[in-house]
């Protein structure tokens, strides 16, 4: 029987390539993930974001566009009245504790540090009947101080059942990075009830996050040594404003001078040089015309990882016409519309879950006792249209259709559709008490093939799709 085996020129190590491939190893995700590695990582990443103005304009705008203004919660619950009391103190609460801005911090901690942690805790003097409330912890301080000594089953920080979840987080008391003299090795047991932790699993088994902008760290230092490198050359070049070279032959002589010497010089006036000796001027060599492509290449490298195009990382749309900037946009908001529902799932619904375990145990909830099914959904920010009447049309002709329906066109605005119904009933009964009539009247659906679906700004370089 002939043995046939499979040959892989990438499994292959020559001397041209052994050099690319020693850092490969074999590691487990927890492993390659250690304290130490993780530690400065974290670092380093804060200190890009920090002090690189393209790191954290690209942090902050991902979190704006991932969070918003927050989520919004919608009951789906048989009473329409037991839905609008919750929707209304929900949101109530969320205002209190801040929810919207926590929940941004927690974004911009999971790009830059990896992981974001979320304590969730009883607060007496919260305004309002549910006094749970939400602290947010840097990943820097859930850690096992004595982890040599620990068991098996402990992961920096965490402690895991036998099936590989979490039971209990380990919190220092103090930050690691705070006072010296403060800082120790204690620490609280929490329970993984009342510890949200949100981090992206890259491989199986991985326990701690690494940040999302991991890949990009090496390309900020080298944008931000090049763009040093480039003024430092042009500002060289411009602090001289004359330089002397001598005319004369190899071997001739020219007039004595001293080396390095400056000479002042005024408006309108005559100059003479020393014989043999005649000025120039050093021609800026920087930046070079390719400067900007260059910086271009490496944002949108960096941008890759995140899933975000370059006009967005950039804040510069000028090199894109409508077409380009949609296309470029859908791999982005099916990006933003991943992270939504991992956020819904993992901190959302147990955030929600751990409201409506106290409500149930207050008075002014009495009606919660009764109700078995608390299905419901969470609201975010619509995105914006680039053009919107071409929307509106879009959006009229698939209501024609029956396509789509009343609350999913809502939903794409981040509405409710119950709540802007009410409104507009209330609107045009007061219109209709004032003696007013509608000024605008209803959208026609335009026919197919009418033309509607060319677009002008398809063929035009502009900045549309910012």
């Amino acid at each position: 029987m002939m043995l046939v085996r499979a040959k892989f020129d990438a499994a292959q190590t020559t001397p041209d390539n052994r050099r690319h491939w020693a850092g490969a190893d074999g590691l487990s995700a927890d492993a390659a993930a250690s304290p130490e590695v993780r530690r400065t990582l974290r670092n380093r990443a804060r200190y890009e974001v920090a002090n690189n103005s393209y790191a954290r304009g690209i942090v902050l705008t991902l979190a704006n566009d991932v969070i918003g203004t927050g989520p919004r919660l919608q009951m789906l619950a048989e009473s329409a009245e037991t839905n609008r009391t919750i929707e209304t103190e929900f949101a109530r609460w969320a205002r209190a504790v801040d929810l919207p801005g926590k929940l941004r911090t927690m974004r911009m901690a999971r790009a830059q540090d990896g992981e974001a942690f979320a304590l969730l805790f009883s607060h007496p003097s919260l305004d309002g009947p549910v006094k749970l409330d939400i602290r947010l912890i840097e990943a820097d301080q859930v850690t096992t101080p004595n982890l040599s000594f620990a068991k098996d089953n402990v992961v920096d920080g965490i402690v895991l059942d036998e099936f590989g979840n979490p039971v209990e987080y380990h919190v220092l008391k103090q930050h690691p990075g705070g006072d010296a003299a403060s800082a120790g090795t204690q620490y609280d047991r929490v329970p993984a009830a009342s510890m949200i932790h949100w981090f992206r699993a890259d491989r199986p088994g991985q326990s701690r996050g690494l940040p999302d902008i991991l890949p990009a760290l090496p390309l900020f230092a080298q944008l931000r040594r090049y763009t040093l490198a480039v003024i430092a050359a042009a500002e060289s070049a411009a602090n001289i404003a004359i330089l002397m070279k001598t005319s004369a032959p190899a071997g001739g002589e020219a007039a004595e001078v001293e080396p390095m010497t400056e000479m002042e010089f005024a408006p309108n006036m005559a100059v003479f040089t020393p014989e043999g000796w005649e000025p120039s001027q050093i021609r800026a060599e920087q930046p070079a015309t390719t400067y900007g492509e260059f910086k271009q290449q490496i944002l949108n490298e960096i941008a890759r990882c995140l899933n975000m195009p370059f006009n967005v990382a950039a804040g510069n749309s000028s090199g894109y016409n409508y077409s380009s900037g949609r296309l470029d946009h859908q791999t982005y908001f099916k990006s933003i519309r991943v992270e939504q529902a991992d956020i819904e799932s993992r901190v959302l619904d147990r955030i929600l879950a751990a409201w409506l375990a106290e409500a149930r145990l207050l008075g002014d909830f009495s009606f919660l006792a009764g109700v078995e099914s608390l299905e419901h959904q969470w609201f975010w920010d619509g995105t914006e249209h680039v053009d919107p009447a071409k929307e509106a049309s879009a959006q009229a002709r698939r209501l024609a259709s029956n396509t789509t329906t009343l609350a999913s066109e809502y939903a794409r605005q981040g509405k409710d559709w119950e709540t802007e119904l009410r409104q507009r009933a209330r609107e045009l009964a007061l219109m209709k008490e004032l003696g007013l009539t509608s000024a605008q009247a209803a959208p026609q659906a335009p026919a197919v093939g009418d033309g509607d679906d060319q677009d002008p700004g398809d063929k035009e370089d502009g900045r549309a799709a910012a």
